[in-house]
């Protein structure tokens, strides 16, 4: 993998920018969790990793119970699409009534915590990043802190804390292997003309070893070239704290 690393690095001499990392879909541990938590404790990276409720193993917990530096989310009910076949997929789209959407947003609130305890965080991570309108509102009355969808540059604070992903290495529309790595590389830099929060998005389930080298190499170079790698927690415990002092 050959990638020309100086606009990045001239970015980086610019600013130190905030990033965070989530990690979707995961249910059980398996060797590619390991190799994904070994990758984020070498670089003391927290990660938030989006769990499907009704898909967690019981292993899950003990797997995680002592890295504090792990978080898990929820990610959706069953993660099934519940859209028109001649629509993209979503399970919390507008296609069905509200009160059945918040039924399984609740309930896999309540899986969470029960299944990870302190570990667990209100975060609600609609999959394929698709949610209705009418549910952050309703999730903050559920008791809900924050949603993370992606794309978004700026983060939002009302109904909800809201911080979006913004880098993914799968190229999901063609070969579902690594994405162009310069363009990846320059995608970064472009984000580093603002000093908002970035998010990295990764499928560990989903990688082969072009995305685990991509992933490494550019984790790598943030790092060593002085970001400063943080929570989704953190970030939406402190969007809180800012708006309560307003």
């Amino acid at each position: 993998m050959k990638i020309d690393w100086s606009t990045l690095d001239a970015a980086l001499e610019r600013r130190a920018p905030v990033l965070w990392w989530r990690d979707d879909d995961v249910t059980e541990p398996s060797p590619a969790l390991d190799r994904l938590l070994d990758l984020t404790a070498a670089w003391d990276a927290p990660i938030t990793l989006a769990a499907i409720p009704t898909r967690i193993d019981p292993a899950l917990a003990p797997r995680i119970a002592h890295d504090p530096s792990v978080s898990v989310a929820v990610h959706g009910w069953t993660h099934t699409s519940h859209a028109p076949k001649d629509e993209k997929k979503a399970e919390f789209g507008a296609h069905r009534p509200l009160s059945d959407r918040m039924a399984e947003a609740e309930k896999a609130l309540s899986i969470l915590t029960d299944s990870f305890g302190a570990q667990a965080v209100p975060v609600f991570i609609p999959p394929w990043n698709r949610i209705a309108p009418d549910m952050p509102a309703t999730l903050a009355l559920a008791g809900y802190r924050g949603i993370s969808v992606y794309g978004e540059r700026m983060p939002r604070h009302l109904p909800l804390s809201r911080f979006d992903a913004h880098l993914d290495p799968i190229d999901w529309r063609s070969t579902r292997s690594a994405v162009d790595p310069q363009g990846f590389v320059e995608r970064i830099a472009t984000l580093m003309n603002d000093d908002a929060p970035i998010g990295l998005m990764t499928h560990h389930l989903a990688h082969d070893d072009a995305i685990w080298e991509l992933t490494d190499a550019v984790v790598t170079r943030l790092t060593h070239g002085g970001a400063i790698w943080t929570s989704l927690p953190s970030l939406i415990d402190d969007a809180q704290s800012d708006a309560s002092g307003l």
